[in-house]
């Protein structure tokens, strides 16, 4: 519960509210592995109960940062937000491996004003204007979040997976565009640069609204950030992680929520 507890908090600093219990944040790309460059991916961007489906409210594109195999930032294309979720276009004009994101940093606090529990949500500058004269027992914290999924034309390729040294980042042992039912990928995951200890895990197959149970798979990092995952079968996956400490970077913070969400294709062998 707590993993899902955090990483609601990070949900609604993208800007809106949700609840831990069952909304999940995603980019669906229409596919995820090309063969010449040229191509064009389609993503879907939206927060759901289910996954993959539009029955929530959408992602909004503010934050969206595309960057190509080369490292250089991409331009999304006919970029649109409706009532329950954003799409956009992306061309594939190199070789090699892309990564779509949504990075949100930001601050979230809750106080009272007049008895009455508040809460407020925003950028660390506008912090001290949002919160008003009068306002008791505030707290705040500093939150980083990722939503991220890959593509990649032709031969894979890892330039896009240097880490930031910023919050949670995923690095592959395993090529995320390299992944087939019945086989075993191993992931690491970083916090600020180094590996991740203990990070609780969840790995969620598609398709949800069409079964009763959610069928999640529960992972635990290794000592050194490593997780392997087997793949049951070929699909969509979504996988969330996420953590909280003191490491905050804002003077006005007291705790610090780092988030992290992965869309993946599995491929039938």
């Amino acid at each position: 519960m707590k993993i899902k507890l955090i990483a609601a908090a990070a949900i609604a600093a993208l800007g809106f509210a949700t609840s831990a219990q069952a909304h999940k944040a995603w980019l669906q790309p229409s596919q995820t592995v090309f063969s010449d460059k040229g191509a064009w991916l389609t993503v879907d961007a939206a927060v759901s109960n289910d996954l993959f489906y539009f029955n929530h409210v959408p992602l909004p594109l503010e934050r969206l940062r595309i960057t190509a195999p080369d490292g250089s930032a991409v331009q999304a294309q006919n970029a649109s937000t409706g009532k329950l979720r954003s799409v956009f276009d992306v061309e594939l004009a190199q070789e090699g491996t892309y990564k779509i994101a949504m990075v949100n940093e930001g601050m979230f606090a809750s106080y009272k004003l007049g008895g009455e529990a508040k809460r407020w949500r925003g950028k660390a500058e506008d912090f001290k204007a949002g919160i008003p004269a009068g306002a008791t027992e505030v707290s705040a914290s500093e939150s980083l979040g990722r939503v991220e999924t890959f593509a990649t034309v032709g031969s894979p390729t890892t330039g896009v997976f240097k880490a930031s040294g910023k919050g949670i980042e995923l690095v592959p042992v395993t090529h995320p565009n390299d992944l087939f039912a019945g086989e075993k990928a191993t992931f690491q995951l970083l916090v600020d640069g180094k590996p991740a200890a203990g990070l609780k895990i969840e790995v969620v197959p598609g398709a949800t609204r069409y079964r009763d149970q959610q069928n999640e798979i529960h992972l635990t990092s290794g000592a050194d950030g490593k997780f392997e995952v087997n793949w049951p079968q070929a699909g969509m996956y979504w996988l969330e992680t996420a953590s909280e400490d003191a490491k905050t970077t804002l003077p006005d913070a007291k705790q610090r929520r780092l988030s992290y969400v992965a869309v993946f294709e599995v491929l039938s062998q």
